[in-house]
């Protein structure tokens, strides 16, 4: 058996969690049992009932550790755009695109979308909140050092916190457009909703 038998009860590791994501893109939420999981991620069922008391708990130590990686990569995304010389737009839809087009992408590739995206907003929706709100404080931060560099100006009564927010707001609206839209397209759809978000909180 590999190393993840040894790891410490309540510290899953990378190579777990990578492999679980896995399991439930495959199986969906509701078909697995955890040794169906456990047998996914090539650990015994004893190991994963090491990590988390039940399915519900595999799940959303999953989705939190997987939107830690997606902010991380996004903002960091955003920064090599900036330094390469890019506009702020540029960066910012870099940013959107790898913390949540990415995540799209992938999950389109399952069979079971639909039911991993409801069960994600149905029983972790205190994880997505609190996720959301950790990457609107971290775009804030970059936002505001935009401004420090004058690579933005805010208008009067715009706050780099209140300019996340529209951000994000717009992304997410983007992300549930209504008909649906091909996940490929995103990228291209928050450059055009960020335009019109900067357009009305910059000079």
């Amino acid at each position: 058996m590999s190393n993840m038998e040894n790891q410490p009860k309540g510290t899953p590791s990378d190579r777990l969690l990578g492999p679980l994501r896995q399991a439930f893109f495959d199986f969906g939420y509701e078909q697995p049992t955890m040794g169906v999981l456990a047998t996914s991620c090539g650990v015994t069922r004893r190991t994963l009932y090491n990590h988390f008391s039940n399915k519900e708990e595999a799940f959303r130590a999953m989705l939190r550790w997987r939107h830690g990686i997606e902010i991380a990569a996004g903002l960091a995304a955003g920064q090599r755009v900036l330094a390469a010389g890019g506009s702020p737009l540029d960066a910012v839809v870099t940013v959107m695109d790898v913390r949540y087009a990415e995540a799209r992408r992938d999950l389109e590739g399952s069979p079971h979308a639909v039911e991993i995206n409801y069960t994600a907003f149905r029983r972790c929706r205190d994880v997505m909140s609190h996720s959301a709100a950790v990457f609107q404080d971290r775009l804030a931060e970059l936002l505001a050092d935009l401004a420090v560099r004058d690579l933005v100006r805010l208008r009067p009564g715009v706050t780099p916190a209140a300019l996340s927010q529209y951000l994000c707001d717009g992304a997410r609206g983007v992300n549930q457009t209504l008909p649906p839209q091909p996940p490929g397209t995103l990228p291209e759809r928050y450059r055009a909703m960020f335009t019109a978000i900067l357009f009305g909180c910059c000079d």
